[in-house]
């Protein structure tokens, strides 16, 4: 029967380890919101994604279309693409790292390549799904190529193209992230990525949650 004491306080203390983190997790919130630092963490990620996601944007779009409307292209660029989406963007951060170095450029690159493909195939696959007598009949009323991109194709992959968009988001997230997470210096400030990592170099739980938790928000 005494056996069974230091059992159950093996038990207890286990259990308390187990849930503490959940408790000093709010405690870490407050601290975050007292000092400012979490919105110096969020502007930190936040305006790296969404300034990537825009300069994807601008790459991304004129190349579906030109993927989608030349066969050339389309036979040299295609298969890339779809490679390119289907490589994790993490395998990037070290290529980005030495051709770059440890600045904002080699965030940006890993960005782009995780999110550049998935807008370019969602156009695309929109654009295939076009009937052929919309082109046709663009043509038929005299409206040129910038014209019947802008006025045909575009309103009619809408479907497609935002499916690639938001795919896109969700990989240029994904990629910052894990650029946030491997790149690590002075001059790159603290995002999202780093500070999950000073948490985890400090075998601190609850901030490893707090860093998951505003990832996921």
């Amino acid at each position: 029967h005494r056996r069974g004491h230091p059992d159950r306080a093996r038990q207890h203390l286990r259990r308390r380890r187990r849930t503490e983190p959940l408790y000093r997790t709010g405690t870490t919130f407050e601290q975050l919101f007292e000092t400012g630092r979490i919105f110096d963490v969020l502007w930190t990620s936040l305006h790296r994604a969404v300034l990537g996601f825009l300069a994807a944007l601008v790459i991304a779009t004129p190349l579906g279309l030109l993927v989608a409307k030349v066969r050339v292209v389309r036979a040299a660029i295609g298969p890339l693409l779809s490679g390119l989406q289907s490589l994790p963007s993490v395998a990037w951060v070290p290529a980005a790292i030495l051709w770059f170095g440890l600045n904002d450029a080699s965030i940006y690159f890993v960005v782009l390549l995780g999110s550049v493909p998935s807008i370019a195939n969602g156009l695309v696959a929109g654009i295939d799904q076009i009937p052929p007598i919309l082109p046709r009949v663009g043509k038929t009323l005299g409206a040129g190529r910038l014209a019947a991109a802008r006025h045909i194709l575009l309103p009619a992959a809408l479907p497609g193209y935002l499916a690639g968009l938001k795919q896109g988001w969700a990989f240029s997230w994904r990629s910052l992230m894990a650029a946030e997470l491997i790149a690590q210096s002075p001059d790159l400030g603290l995002g999202l990525g780093a500070y999950l990592n000073e948490g985890s170099s400090f075998n601190d739980m609850p901030t490893v949650l707090a860093a998951i938790f505003l990832i996921l928000l």
